[in-house]
């Protein structure tokens, strides 16, 4: 049994719409579908969430909502016209009006964009429609409730051989709606997958897999073919976007393999990815290369501090009580050098500091801004010899300085900091290595 997920660009309009349909009556075996609200139908188009946080934004302010509510009304009807669906959705756009004069939330209102399109995705396909906020469950911190979840997906999925579950939001036990982070559908379908036994979790998007670099940097990566979850998690964590980093969980504990698929290129095979895979076949040393800019390393100094016990938790107890989260912690025996994203800690940045010295009384501390952290990430890694002299080879004949280096226990991954400035052409660099030559 297959559960299947489409995003946004999927789902953008009516002629996506049809390539759904072929796809999903392709194989019976496919039972449960999780969609997105519509996405772009083209490069200066406007996805339906973002006109529906406009809405809200416009009916907060106390101005008239109906010109915002018009052009996502049009969507929707424009979808059901290309469709010639005997489907209406007025009665739902006047309960969404209601409901904003009440006072509902944004996050309801953001909701809407997948539940409407479930209404329409369910109709179109001949499926019944479960109403996620039924069936994935918040508390009242905004925190998925897992067991909960799995509990009332499996009842709810029991009862309905086919059927369509929107993506992105669920409820608390009150029926206050709640999402996850955008690109969250993909967590949705995870736990649909997971709640169902899936066989395999299929992820349909608008490309064929996974790249191995950014293609926009790289513009002739090659795909990846297969990759393990752990490759996935670092990638996704490190700035690959083509599913949410968080969807990895519940079909990794539950060891369904997850396939990447292009809903516009359906004949081809896409990313596999599953809880473990051997190095056999592996084309290449390395599966991926990718990163963020936007971080700053704090660099503390201090004689013996090695020797000083707590001292590390002392300096990160700085950080915590500013609520911002540390990245990599690159150590030497006088020295201690954390790395965080730069916007959470420029607002604390003098208080951090004050902190610190106030702590753990170090020798010198100091901030450099405007790193880019890029993890080179690969299973076969671990296994070739001299990896790590060629991947700092390839960097330092780009006369590019390398500001950190942090491997992981994992061993399937080296992250390197450079500047900023050097971002693109340290994945050029790192490419050529190991997939050009």
């Amino acid at each position: 049994m297959i559960v299947a997920k489409f995003g946004g660009s999927s789902l953008a309009d009516g002629s996506q719409f049809q390539k759904v349909r072929r796809i999903m009556m392709a194989n019976p075996d496919r039972h449960y579908v999780v969609p997105s609200a519509p996405g772009r139908r083209f490069s200066k188009d406007d996805k339906v969430t973002d006109l529906l946080l406009g809405l809200y934004d416009t009916a907060a302010s106390g101005l008239p909502v109906q010109p915002a509510l018009a052009r996502i009304r049009e969507r929707y009807n424009l979808i059901i016209q290309e469709l010639e669906l005997d489907v209406s959705l007025e009665e739902e756009f006047k309960v969404l009006c209601d409901n904003l004069q009440k006072g509902f939330s944004r996050e309801y209102c953001a909701s809407r964009g997948e539940y409407l399109n479930g209404i329409l995705l369910a109709a179109y396909l001949g499926f019944d429609f479960i109403d996620a906020a039924e069936v994935i469950r918040f508390d009242h911190r905004g925190q998925l409730m897992e067991a909960e979840t799995d509990r009332l997906l499996k009842a709810a999925l029991s009862a309905h051989r086919y059927a369509v579950i929107p993506g992105f939001y669920g409820a608390e036990e009150n029926g206050t709606v709640r999402t996850f982070s955008r690109g969250g559908s993909d967590i949705t379908g995870a736990l649909v997958a997971s709640a169902a036994e899936a066989d395999l979790y299929e992820n349909w998007t608008d490309v064929p897999g996974f790249c191995m670099a950014d293609p926009r940097i790289v513009p002739d990566a090659k795909y990846i073919q297969s990759i393990t979850y752990r490759e996935l998690r670092e990638l996704s964590y490190m700035g690959a976007t083509v599913l949410h980093e968080d969807a990895v969980f519940p079909v990794r504990r539950a060891g369904i393999p997850t396939n990447i698929r292009s809903t516009n290129d359906p004949q081809h095979p896409g990313t596999m990815i599953t809880a473990s895979a051997g190095i056999e076949g592996v084309q290449h040393t390395i599966t991926g290369i990718a990163g963020q800019k936007g971080f700053s390393i704090v660099y503390i100094e201090k004689d013996m501090m090695n020797s000083e016990l707590g001292f590390g938790r002392r300096v990160l107890q700085a950080f915590e009580e500013y609520n911002i989260n540390f990245e990599h912690l690159p150590t030497g025996i006088d020295t201690m050098c954390v790395v965080v994203k730069e916007k959470e800690l420029e607002p604390h940045r003098t208080e951090v500091i004050e902190r610190i010295r106030a702590l753990v009384n170090p020798d010198q501390i100091t901030v450099n801004d405007h790193l880019a952290l890029i993890a080179t990430v690969g299973r076969g890694m671990v296994r070739v010899f001299g990896t790590a002299a060629r991947l700092f080879t390839a960097i330092s004949t780009r006369g590019i300085s390398i500001r950190t280096i942090d491997q992981g226990s994992s061993e399937i991954s080296i992250i390197v900091g450079v500047d900023e400035s050097d971002f693109e052409n340290t994945i050029e660099a790192v490419y050529d290595a190991f997939v050009r030559t």
